[in-house]
C-alpha cells in the first residue's frame, strides 16, 4: 500500500473516479459547466497533493492550491453563493 501511494497511484485512481463522475453525471442531462465547476477544483487540489507526495517540490504544490482557489471561487460564484 505505500508504494501505492507514494507513487502518486492513489492519486491517479481518485482522478479517473472523478472523470468517470463528471462524464456520468453530463450523460445523465446535468448541465455541463454546473458539474465541471463543481468537480474541476478538487481535481486540481488532488494534483497538489499528487506533487506532495511525489516530492515535486512546494512550488508545484503551491502554483496547483493557488490554481484551485479561483476554479472554486467560480463554482461559488456559478452556485450565486458568493
Amino acid at each position: 500500500m505505500e508504494a501505492f501511494f507514494t507513487s502518486g497511484h492513489a492519486v491517479d485512481l481518485v482522478l479517473a473516479f472523478m472523470a468517470v463522475e463528471a462524464i456520468a453525471l453530463i450523460a445523465m442531462k446535468r448541465r455541463a459547466l454546473t458539474v465541471i465547476l463543481t468537480i474541476l477544483p478538487g481535481a486540481v487540489m488532488m494534483l497538489a497533493l499528487r506533487a506532495a507526495l511525489l516530492s515535486a517540490g512546494w512550488q508545484w504544490v503551491a502554483i496547483w492550491l493557488t490554481v484551485s482557489l479561483p476554479l472554486h471561487l467560480a463554482d461559488l460564484r456559478h452556485r450565486k453563493l458568493i
